[in-house]
């Protein structure tokens, strides 16, 4: 790698305020707000809109649509326009 190029990568909080889920990792994203961690330091925390603790297919409650029906009705509506 070249050196004087890339961002600092260190530890940061990302924190899910739908589900109220936080978890630590290590990124190149910083941020002004920090937040105590459970080891009693301080780090950077980052908020998030959606993560794996509350996405629909993490969490098993994706709907699943029903295509069979709408195969069929497209069937139906255009069955008059086989070919010969």
């Amino acid at each position: 790698m070249k050196p004087g190029i890339h961002p600092p990568y260190g530890p940061v909080v990302f924190r899910d305020k739908a589900a109220d889920y936080a978890f630590l990792t290590c990124s190149t994203l910083t941020s002004d707000k920090t937040v105590e961690g459970e080891d009693g330091n301080s780090y950077p925390v980052v908020d998030v809109e959606i993560s794996s603790a509350s996405h629909p297919f993490y969490t098993g409650t994706a709907r699943v649509l029903d295509t069979a029906g709408r195969v069929e009705r497209f069937e139906r509506r255009y069955a008059r326009f086989e070919a010969p």
